[in-house]
């Protein structure tokens, strides 16, 4: 008898061993296969279509990661020839491994997905990588539960239901993301800034292009090529400032001024005006000016007379309109005598270079002040500099 059922026990665990093998040698030959020529077929046929947006899921891995669905599936066919005392542990195994493989397919398409919307026009004003990121994070943390639960035999329901208790916790740990989550629906909705702009924030030593803009953190590219990443909620409670006005009008401002030196600011003499009569772009100002002003040298306050330092502000003034770098008919556009200081009297332009490119807005700029401060000399004016103010321009 014992040796009947010694042989009955053999054969059963030859046959559970044979099915087993079978059915995991079966396994590996139908994800080969899968990979090898189903894999392929379905790569040819998308780059034969005329749409670009498909080959997105190519690139992520997607139909790939689909691949692996096969050998859990071939394995759960055969489990129905396992005897009763496994096969609802097999299947429990399985069920695991299904569900590891679809959240793996579905950060993949929520990857493709991604890189489909960032091909578009929109995502530059609407970016929603972070929208994607806490949708994968959602996808992780629910398929895991789902997993687990079902790795040891339990509804997930009934886990999903007790979550509720949990949300003080839960809120707590993810704090930071929850916080994330506002900011970057305000900085969307409200479009603070987008990939692209020019930001600067000081706080957190950031003055460059915003090159990536996630759930909990966004990157800047200073100009010096160095990367600040800041956590996105800290930009609801600290200012910073983005530069896309300037850089969406054409235009760069310019603000500067000369200390001009107290001591060399006077009336125009003949000589002086003889001498400022031969530059062409006043000349006709000067003209007009000598209908109306004493041009002897008398000097008295009693007739009016020009000065070498107002001459010199209608020179800068025309100096600049004549510049074709400058635009002064769609921009503010001013020359103006600030309040004196111990430095001087500040003679300030405030005017925009049609070009707001940082190389070429300093190549003007230097080269508008370059030339006034050489001119400030044939008007007899000298530039304050310190420790005395006769250490001008001569």
């Amino acid at each position: 008898m014992e040796n009947i059922i010694t042989t009955i026990n053999f054969e059963a665990l030859l046959k559970l061993s044979a099915i087993i093998s079978l059915s995991i040698v079966a396994s590996i030959i139908a994800y080969l296969i899968a990979k090898k020529y189903f894999i392929k077929i379905i790569h040819k046929l998308i780059f034969k279509t005329k749409s670009s947006w498909d080959d997105t899921f190519i690139k992520t891995g997607f139909f790939e990661q689909l691949a692996h669905l096969v050998p859990p599936l071939v394995i759960l066919y055969f489990s129905s020839f396992y005897p009763e005392s496994i096969r609802s542990g097999v299947s429990q195994v399985v069920g695991f491994w299904l569900a590891v493989v679809a959240i793996k397919s579905m950060d993949k398409f929520l990857s493709a997905m991604l890189y489909i919307y960032n091909s578009l026009e929109i995502s530059k004003d609407k970016p929603i990588k972070g929208y994607i990121q806490l949708l994968k994070m959602f996808v992780y943390i629910l398929g895991f539960i789902i997993a687990v639960c079902i790795l040891v035999g339990i509804s997930p329901w009934g886990v999903l239901s007790g979550v509720g208790a949990f949300t003080a916790i839960l809120m707590f740990i993810f704090k930071d993301t929850i916080l994330s989550l506002v900011a970057s629906v305000q900085i969307v909705a409200n479009d603070l800034f987008k990939v692209g702009d020019w930001i600067e924030a000081p706080n957190f030593g950031a003055d460059g292009e915003v090159i990536d803009i996630a759930l909990h953190s966004v990157k800047v590219q200073n100009w010096d090529k160095t990367i600040v990443t800041i956590p996105t909620h800290k930009f609801m409670e600290n200012s910073f400032k983005n530069w896309r006005g300037m850089s969406d009008s054409g235009g760069r401002r310019i603000k500067r001024a000369l200390f001009i030196d107290v001591n060399s600011i006077k009336f125009c003499t003949p000589e002086l005006l003889e001498k400022l009569n031969k530059i062409e772009i006043i000349k006709d100002y000067l003209q007009d000016k000598q209908k109306v002003v004493d041009m002897t040298d008398e000097i008295t306050l009693n007739k009016r007379k020009l000065t070498n330092i107002g001459t010199f502000r209608e020179y800068v003034k025309r100096y600049l309109q004549s510049n074709p770098n400058i635009d002064s008919k769609n921009f503010t556009f001013i020359v103006r005598q600030l309040q004196p200081t111990s430095k001087g009297v500040p003679l300030e332009v405030y005017a925009f270079s049609n070009k707001n490119k940082w190389a070429e807005y300093e190549d003007i700029q230097s080269d508008i002040f370059d030339h006034l401060l050489v001119a400030l000399k044939e008007f007899d004016l000298k530039l304050y500099q310190e420790p005395s103010g006769e250490f001008g321009v001569k």
